[in-house]
């Protein structure tokens, strides 16, 4: 076995403590090695110490040794790191070039091309001129994340570092990047792969490393770590039940939310279609689909975050503005968001307790003495309390910060609650936390519609209805026993074919 990249007792403060303590790592060819753990537990500190990219006045010791230095890196958004004005396709032949400006002119234009193909291939990115055209943002999330990876490949990355590469991702795309580390190990090349998808680890890993609060406190092959986890903590992050839903509220007669012949534009092109769909008080509707296909463009309509679109969306039976700013404070009330990227949500300047208090002032009219008493009590009902959360965002990790922002919501007291894609990027301890929640709150309010916008069907099992989109199109729904259970449609069949699938080769 080749060694390729190697850490040795790691350690790295800021601030005064250590968010990586002590950690050791070893890159072998070939190979596919996993740092799982929860948030904040060091993953991609250690990931990119790597690269020699470390939080600015961090105070770093230990030795971290590559061959050759190439390393190449493939972040949780990939198109923070593509430059906008670029095409793809010159995005690729750059490198390429400076890869073979040694070679005789003559030759120098067929063997860039050579490589690029090549690169396109290991990162199943397909080579159609259509998409070598195309700048960064008209690609997919999916077919930007292929080509930043293309390009450690053209620089002759022996390490690829693959930070959260399936987060917020539906099955299908899942099942792709499966494939494509797994052929990138096949050719040699070493893959660190930081992850809280233990399906994907699973499916992936030679070796896992576990980590927690900045140490590793478990390691080993990855067969015996599965099916013999020693650490208490690897044994409640491997321990997944479903979320503990309890008796769900009867749903009201009469539907709350309505939606009737909407079609939604992003800049003239329609990329939404949806002709029927309801939310009785008391219900629970998922609403499914890959990455595009129009979930979150739904639920923007919904709270009056989308204007470009026909049709009308109805609560109670009277339409509502298109416009956020043309909603009364009432109808503001009774449709709440909660947003997939719960830190970017929050003033990290203003304490996390007077924020969710200006929800009762603002929608409700509460006097400020008294929104902030209904603010600790609703923080507190979600299993926040104490000093954090009284001081700002930064003091609370990234599940906290979602149960806040679910408790700013509730604290509306809204009719329909829509929540996008709240347990992406969360660790399964945290989701089902998190999960354990939402169905809490459908206890607790047994008139409140929840709308849960998912790429996850374990999330969408908890739901009384399911909707199914495909290319913005709206193309089955019913019970959502019945339609993951018994699909018609077939991109409903090979979603939940490819979700078993993942399953049943992360256990084998």
């Amino acid at each position: 076995m080749t060694v390729v990249a190697e850490i040795r007792k790691l350690r790295v403060e800021t601030g005064g403590r250590a968010i990586v303590d002590g950690v050791d790592v070893r890159l072998v060819a070939g190979r596919i090695t996993a740092l799982v753990g929860a948030s904040g537990s060091g993953k991609t500190t250690t990931g990119l110490a790597l690269l020699g990219a470390y939080p600015a006045g961090a105070r770093v010791s230990g030795e971290v040794r590559t061959v050759d230095g190439l390393v190449g890196y493939v972040p949780q958004h990939p198109g923070a790191v593509l430059n906008p004005a670029r095409r793809a396709g010159a995005l690729l032949h750059d490198i390429a070039r400076v890869q073979t400006r040694a070679m005789p002119r003559a030759e120098r234009r067929a063997a860039a091309r050579e490589r690029v193909l090549h690169a396109l291939s290991l990162a199943q990115l397909p080579d159609g001129e259509t998409l070598l055209r195309r700048y960064p943002h008209q690609l997919s999330g999916g077919q930007q994340q292929r080509l930043v990876l293309a390009q450690a490949l053209l620089v002759g990355a022996r390490v690829v570092v693959a930070d959260e590469p399936t987060t917020g991702q539906d099955a299908l795309t899942k099942r792709r990047v499966v494939d494509q580390l797994a052929e990138v190990a096949r050719q040699g090349i070493a893959v660190l792969l930081l992850s809280h998808d233990l399906d994907v680890v699973q499916a992936l890993a030679d070796e896992v490393l576990v980590m927690r609060d900045g140490n590793v406190v478990e390691s080993g092959p990855a067969d015996r770590l599965w099916h013999a986890p020693r650490h208490p903590w690897t044994r409640e992050l491997l321990a997944t039940p479903p979320a503990s839903a309890g008796p769900a509220p009867a749903e009201g007669a009469g539907p709350v939310l309505q939606v009737r012949d909407l079609t939604a534009r992003h800049g003239g092109t329609v990329v939404l279609r949806a002709d029927v769909l309801s939310l009785g008080a008391g219900g629970c509707l998922a609403v499914v689909g890959r990455s595009g296909s129009g979930k979150t463009t739904l639920a923007r309509c919904l709270a009056g975050l989308h204007r470009d679109h026909d049709g009308d969306v109805l609560l109670d039976g009277v339409p509502l503005p298109r416009s956020l700013r043309a909603r009364s404070r009432g109808q503001l009330a009774s449709v709440q968001y909660v947003f997939q990227d719960a830190r970017a949500a929050f003033d990290e300047h203003r304490p996390v307790v007077d924020q969710v208090a200006r929800t009762a002032v603002r929608l409700r009219g509460v006097a400020p003495d008294r929104a902030r008493a209904e603010a600790l009590d609703a923080l507190a009902g979600l299993g926040l309390t104490g000093e954090p959360v009284r001081r700002g965002p930064d003091e609370l990790s990234g599940g906290e910060l979602q149960r806040a922002a679910l408790a700013r919501a509730v604290l509306a007291r809204p009719q329909v609650l829509v929540c996008d894609e709240i347990t992406s990027g969360l660790d399964t301890v945290t989701r089902r936390s998190l999960l354990d929640v939402l169905a809490a709150l459908r206890r607790t309010r047994p008139d409140m519609g929840l709308i849960l916008i998912t790429h996850d069907l374990d999330v969408a099992a908890l739901a009384t209805h399911v909707v199914v989109l495909d290319g913005g199109e709206l193309v089955e729904q019913g019970p959502t026993r019945e339609v993951l259970s018994r699909p018609r449609h077939p991109f409903t069949v090979s979603l939940t074919e490819t979700s078993a699938l993942l399953t049943a080769r992360a256990r084998v």
